[in-house]
């Protein structure tokens, strides 16, 4: 965590573009069948490890990670940064009454945040979408919070990100929710030892299954495949 922290104040100092992601099993798999968003990942500044099976994947394979950077944590602990350190930052993504409620959140919880504009994670088409990347382009953010699914955060950051130049983008995914109390966090234990997935499951079972029990086992391949590589 501490190491992505220093590498995003080298980011915001620079003032160039930069995007970020966070890679967990359903990511890698994804990935691994739609080569848009693989390049996207593989052209990204930074990348971390959100999911303990890629963090022991790692250290099976031989290049072991120092540690999971989940995007909920980074993400806390960039808006308490961006407060210290005066960066403006952007909320883009989710329903507009749960972007509202995050940046109400954090502004009483940050007094000092500088939020430079918000906006819900909906919109139709091309034009629309150009008038939403020209709103962010003219709010002169250092850091842009993207909350909406994967793969479209990707493409889009990786589609616009030049064209907005905003120091530091990264996807959030469903963070604002957690960020809010709508969906809770796993207890410390169960993210220590890679349970957080069956938390969640457990909170949203319907929506989840197909993702967990039936997309995902994709990655024991992909780890299988890799390993007989070395």
């Amino acid at each position: 965590m501490e190491d992505t922290l220093v590498k995003v104040e080298g980011f915001v100092q620079s003032g160039q573009p930069h995007q970020h992601v966070v890679v967990n099993v359903d990511k890698l798999v994804k990935a691994s069948r739609d080569e848009s968003l693989r390049r996207v990942i593989n052209d990204c500044a930074l990348v971390n490890a959100d999911g303990m099976p890629v963090v022991w994947a790692s250290r099976l394979l031989g290049t072991p990670l120092k540690e999971r950077v989940a995007g909920v944590d980074l993400f806390e602990a960039l808006m308490e940064r961006a407060a210290d350190r005066g960066w403006r930052v952007f909320l883009l993504g989710a329903r507009e009454d749960v972007v509202l409620a995050v940046r109400d959140a954090y502004l009483r919880k940050y007094p000092h945040l500088l939020v430079a504009g918000w906006r819900n994670g909906y919109w139709d088409g091309e034009q629309e979408e150009a008038e939403v990347v020209e709103q962010i382009r003219a709010s002169r953010a250092d850091l842009l919070f993207v909350a909406i699914s994967s793969p479209k955060k990707e493409i889009f950051l990786g589609r616009h990100q030049a064209a907005m130049r905003i120091p530091f983008a990264m996807g959030v995914g469903g963070t604002f929710d957690v960020a809010i109390g709508r969906i809770r966090r796993a207890p410390r234990w169960m993210q220590q030892c890679g349970l957080e997935w069956l938390f969640r499951f457990m909170q949203e079972p319907r929506r989840l299954f197909r993702r967990y029990f039936i997309d995902d086992m994709a990655f024991i391949w992909l780890f299988i495949k890799e390993a007989a590589r070395r």
